[in-house]
This record gives C-alpha cells, sequence and structure tokens, in this order.
C-alpha cells in the first residue's frame, strides 16, 4: 500500500523527566500521534513495537542508559488461571462486564477519582480534571471501548447487565491480535476482590472468545513494585531486541 506524505508518521524525543517506576532514574520517551485514517492501522504496528497509546498519541521508553521497561503480553488462548486466580474469578463472579463505547459519565469520573485518591494521590494523574478525564476517555482515533462491571441483578441473565453502582472500568483498545488495556480503575473500597487482576482475567477471557490471541499489559519493570503484577499472568510474551520471546 503507498503512503500520502502526509500520512507518514513523524516520531519525536521528549526531555528529560524523573522515573515514575525506578528510584533515582530519568526517562525520555520517543512518540508519534495517531490521528488521521490510518490511525488504527498505525496503532496496531506501533503496539506490536512496543509502544502505549494515551489519546493520540502513541509513545515508548527511549532512555539512553536503561532498558528497563519491557512490554507485556498475555497469551490468551494459554493462559490456564492458576489457584490464586481461580480466587479472584470466584470473589467477583457476582460482577458482569459490559463492553461499550469510550463515553465518559459523571459516575465513571466519580469513581476515577476516589481510585486516584486512595491509590495513587502523588501520581501525574492526581490533578485531573473532569475535561481531562473525557478526553482520556473519547479522544482515540483508533477502535477503543470501555468496558465496565456492575453487581449481577435479577434481569441479568435477560438482558446480560449488571445493576448499581459502578465497581470497575477499562479503557482498552481493539487491535488486530489482541485487547490493549490502555487504563483501568476501581472502588478501592472493594479491595479484597483483587480487580486489578480480575479485569485482566475477563480481558483475557474476552480475548479468547474474539478470536484474539494476546492481551497487551503495557510495560513490565524488573524491581518496580507498581509494576510486578504483570509478571503474574503467563505464559506471557515479552518485547527483546530480538522480537517477542515466549516466559512461562
Amino acid at each position: 500500500m503507498t503512503t500520502h506524505p502526509r500520512e507518514t508518521p513523524q516520531f519525536y524525543l521528549t526531555g528529560p523527566a524523573t522515573c515514575p517506576y525506578l528510584p533515582g532514574r530519568q526517562e525520555r520517551k520517543v512518540f508519534t500521534h495517531l490521528v488521521g485514517r490510518r490511525a488504527a492501522e498505525l496503532n496496531d504496528l506501533l503496539s506490536q513495537n512496543g509502544f502505549r497509546r494515551s489519546q493520540t498519541i502513541a509513545y515508548r521508553p527511549a532512555c539512553e542508559d536503561c532498558a528497563a521497561c519491557v512490554s507485556v503480553r498475555v497469551v490468551a488462548g494459554d493462559f490456564v488461571p492458576g489457584k490464586s486466580f481461580r480466587r479472584v474469578l470466584r470473589a467477583n463472579a457476582d460482577l458482569i462486564g459490559a463492553m461499550g463505547a469510550p463515553a465518559a459519565t459523571a459516575e465513571q469520573y466519580g469513581l476515577f477519582r476516589d481510585y486516584l485518591t486512595a491509590r495513587h494521590h502523588d501520581g501525574g494523574m492526581a490533578d485531573m480534571s473532569v475535561q481531562d478525564y473525557v478526553t482520556m476517555v473519547e479522544d482515540s482515533h483508533v477502535d477503543t471501548r470501555l468496558l465496565t462491571w456492575r453487581r449481577r441483578g435479577p434481569d441479568t441473565a435477560i438482558n446480560g447487565r449488571g445493576q448499581g453502582p459502578l465497581i470497575a472500568a477499562a479503557l482498552t483498545d481493539v487491535l488486530g491480535d489482541g485487547l490493549s488495556m490502555v487504563y483501568s480503575f476501581y472502588d478501592p473500597t472493594e479491595e479484597r476482590r483483587s480487580l486489578g487482576a480480575f479485569m485482566i482475567l475477563d480481558h483475557i477471557r474476552r480475548a479468547r472468545e474474539m478470536g484474539l490471541p494476546y492481551v497487551y499489559l503495557g510495560f513490565w519493570v524488573e524491581g518496580s513494585r507498581k509494576m510486578a503484577y504483570k509478571a503474574r499472568f503467563t505464559p506471557q510474551e515479552r518485547l527483546t531486541g530480538a522480537g517477542w520471546r515466549r516466559h512461562e
């Protein structure tokens, strides 16, 4: 396929900033814009090469003296939940998920704020306004879905929908070879449910049902406590200088 010169992606490098994962380190990122009619195609290609999406930007680390950030994707068809993950599934058997268009609501933003306050009050997203949240959810030129989970109700078996307050949500891109989890959040008062793990497990199930081989989890960083959970979902593939390599 011939690419029009105006559609050829241009890549840029950010200046150094404090690394959010490893103390005493600095990070730089290479990024490009995901806009236009080829945005979805470009997002697929870049995701397979270790990029992540944030609104209309695709980026990946480009640090000069560090290669700790490793892109990981779960091999959905070969994943078998172990004992601890089976407990997570049982603890959340009363929840039902729905996949819909990426449309922001006041209820979502309220849950998002509660989550940030409880889990990431000092993070880079702590000051996000309601308009910032709307932009995060809706500003996408690729195939993006919003997954939401609520408790099962008496009519769930008939209409497939849950009822009551929102428990968890995930912004997810549908790629040609998988589901890419862009951002997720949940009710911090429901900590006993292990909702972060549950949402990944549900994405793995959905990927299999959709005939997609992978669930992209973003970057795993050895030595970072906040990223350690990603290593539990195996088998997975990790992106190396020689391509994707399977890790059991």
